[in-house]
């Protein structure tokens, strides 16, 4: 078993996306459900890509399916809090993306969460791996905080 990471602080993220909590996303213990921290990923990844014009989530004809996702949690968020969600891509391969994300609540310096997913890009007819598009590489390369060798 690997050494739990520990929080990073905002810095370590080139992109930042603001997201609400709402009401239901807290549970019977009066914190944001474990669950929805994956959604929070989703938002800022989609959103991004959506604004750089690199996925158009009805009509694009490659599509990022998650094969790998993971979280680590350091501290509770909760409804009303700010998310101040900080992404980075770690790795950019031929057809596959691994993408981190950091959670920040409100205005604190380090992440009461970190968490990663993989995509790994297909046709969206064949379900078949390919090559990123020229777009969406162009989107990703400025959070390319590092190369996996």
């Amino acid at each position: 078993m690997s050494a739990r990471p520990a929080p990073e602080p905002r810095s370590a993220y080139p992109h930042f996306q603001t997201i609400t909590t709402r009401w239901m996303d807290n549970d019977v213990y009066q914190h944001v459900n474990n669950v929805v921290y994956y959604s929070y990923f989703d938002t800022v990844v989609n959103q991004y890509l959506i604004e750089q014009g690199a996925l158009d989530i009805e009509k694009s004809p490659v599509v990022g399916l998650v094969v790998e996702t993971q979280c680590h949690y350091f501290s509770p968020i909760a409804f009303p809090s700010l998310v101040h969600a900080g992404l980075r891509v770690a790795s950019l391969g031929n057809s596959s993306v691994r993408y981190e994300v950091g959670l920040f609540r409100d205005d604190a310096p380090v992440a009461a969460a970190k968490g990663h997913f993989v995509h790994v890009y297909v046709d969206r007819v064949s379900n078949k791996p390919v090559p990123l598009p020229g777009k969406l590489r162009g989107a990703l390369t400025p959070l390319l905080v590092r190369q996996e060798g």
